[in-house]
């Protein structure tokens, strides 16, 4: 674990802390309502959650959708209305969304309230929200590292969270007793927790989702200007690398297009370094170098078992997913 990555009141918790009714909230808004506030709002009530949950959307379309399923018991046309009376906001909305929401509803929010994220870049967040969050609210930033290519209300599931990590980036002076409701909630629906400084969870994230999410679009982007492959051959012969390329490639490009533009600098440090690793394993085929890149693949691949033996994938054939209508649901 890195020096800055520390422990927190609550933090590590293991999945279950609170169930049922004891979860420690009446009323939860949720201001989005797609793959992560809808598997939310799915896990918590698939825990015996009694409460409220209430929702908000920018889309007409995705708040008729979302109370045509029954995803929230109520569903509001405006952010403001949805946070009235909420002891737990959560903002669902892209990271350059941000700001904007939180201007909107900051006036709104409940003295003693919890306002929380889920947001893929923190210190942008931080940025753009703390302005906005009256006294006497809480604001905890969070990411739950969980997710999938799909969006919108009818994409989210309540196991989404089931043994994922849910990382806080809490703010200095934050209540402890507010972050331990908060992480009791993040246990009762599946997650592990841990805290994490904001400039450090970024740089992380650069690494482990936001780098290789660019070079799946870019690896995406080369078959199609090759139209005369990509009409016939790459699409018809696709094997699993390209299918996990266009996997990726598939997610939100709101999303993406917010995450690159708000975790600049993290973003282009590693694809620095990435561009030089590149440029070495090019040198090692070009000069026949076939120890040099027997070596480096088994390093690469001690890594990708390290994944597994933490619980965060699975080496089951095509990584365990399962043909659309399947039992299962991609981990994303």
């Amino acid at each position: 674990m890195s020096p800055d990555v520390g422990a927190a009141p609550g933090a590590g918790s293991q999945p279950g802390a609170a169930t049922g009714a004891g979860m420690p909230f009446r009323r939860v808004a949720l201001i989005g309502l797609g793959l992560i506030a809808g598997s939310l709002a799915h896990a918590m009530r698939a825990q015996g959650f009694t409460g409220q949950i209430v929702g908000h959307a920018r889309s007409a379309e995705t708040r008729d959708t979302a109370a045509r399923i029954g995803l929230v018991d109520s569903v509001y046309d405006s952010a403001a209305a949805a946070v009235a009376g909420a002891d737990l906001v959560v903002l669902a909305v892209p990271v350059g969304a941000m700001g904007a929401v939180a201007a909107e509803i900051g006036p709104h929010l409940e003295p003693g309230a919890i306002l929380t994220d889920v947001g893929s870049v923190k210190q942008a967040v931080i940025d753009a929200v703390g302005p906005h969050v009256p006294a006497g609210v809480h604001f905890i930033p969070g990411h739950p590292l969980a997710g999938t290519e799909q969006s919108g209300p009818e994409s989210g599931f309540a196991t989404l969270f089931r043994n994922r990590w849910w990382l806080l980036t809490p703010l200095p002076g934050t209540d402890p007793a507010a972050q331990d409701r908060l992480v009791a909630l993040i246990g009762a629906v599946g997650a592990h927790v841990d805290v994490m400084d904001p400039a450090h969870h970024d740089l992380v994230l650069a690494v482990t989702s936001h780098a290789p999410h660019l070079i799946a679009y870019t690896m995406v982007g080369v078959a199609d200007h090759l139209r005369r492959v990509t009409e016939g051959e790459v699409i018809k012969y696709s094997a699993a690398g390209f299918r996990d390329f266009t996997r990726i490639a598939a997610s939100d490009p709101t999303m993406w297009r917010d995450v690159f533009l708000h975790n600049r600098e993290a973003t282009l440090d590693i694809l620095g370094r990435f561009t030089e690793e590149l440029f070495v394993l090019q040198r090692a085929i070009r000069m026949g170098d076939g120890q040099h890149l027997h070596d480096y693949f088994s390093r690469t691949r001690a890594i990708r078992r390290g994944i597994i033996d933490a619980g965060q994938d699975t080496d089951a054939p095509d990584f365990g997913r399962v043909p659309v209508g399947g039992a299962a649901r991609d981990k994303g």
